[in-house]
């Protein structure tokens, strides 16, 4: 049985991705399949893209986050909820960061920069970095997580992969989701 430190799962980013990744199970098997699917995934991103903010904007409780002025936005905001359309250039900005995102999830290596990258897309979420007016609920990231792990489900899906790389492409973003997915919730921790 292997000890592990509590207290520096809280303090210490690198040992806890270090433990998360070993307790799930991203292995360099599963990065390796992420990366290889960059191809086929990155002229996808767009689209993907698109769906998301879609999606987003279905929703009230998830669309007033892009209101307020968005952290190293610089250009004109929207008056309310309602003028804020898909096209509206701050939207362009933030598609453009979680094109960048997504991008960088099968391109980059899984370094510690890497690592402080992933983490900070959690903290970015919080008034704890970018802006002090944004503050995400957890129950909406959750939301998002869950919708674009599906949509990485469906899209790796129509690739038209052969059955084993795309059961491993499946199984790596899954684990690699649940790995972001705890370096967004560590934010929301009040402890």
């Amino acid at each position: 049985m292997q000890t592990i430190d509590e207290a520096k799962l809280e303090s210490d980013l690198a040992y806890r991705f270090a433990y998360l990744t070993e307790f799930i199970g991203l292995g360099k098997d599963d990065i390796e399949a992420i990366h290889a699917s960059a191809p086929l995934l990155a002229p996808l991103v767009p689209a993907l893209v698109d769906a998301v903010y879609e999606k987003l904007f279905n929703y009230d409780a998830t669309k007033r986050h892009f209101v307020p002025k968005q952290s190293g936005y610089e250009g004109e905001t929207p008056e309310s909820l309602e003028s804020l359309t898909l096209d509206h250039e701050m939207i362009r900005f933030r598609k453009q960061h979680l094109g960048r995102y997504l991008e960088a999830l099968v391109t980059r290596p899984y370094n510690d920069k890497m690592v402080a990258y992933l983490d900070m897309v959690g903290k970015i979420h919080t008034p704890k970095a970018g802006s002090d007016q944004l503050d995400i609920p957890l129950v909406q990231m959750n939301a998002l997580m869950g919708f674009v792990a599906d949509a990485f489900n469906a899209t790796i899906f129509g690739l038209n992969l052969d059955r084993d790389t795309e059961i491993r492409t499946v199984r790596a973003f899954g684990k690699l989701l649940w790995v972001q997915n705890d370096l967004i919730t560590r934010h929301y921790a009040t402890t």
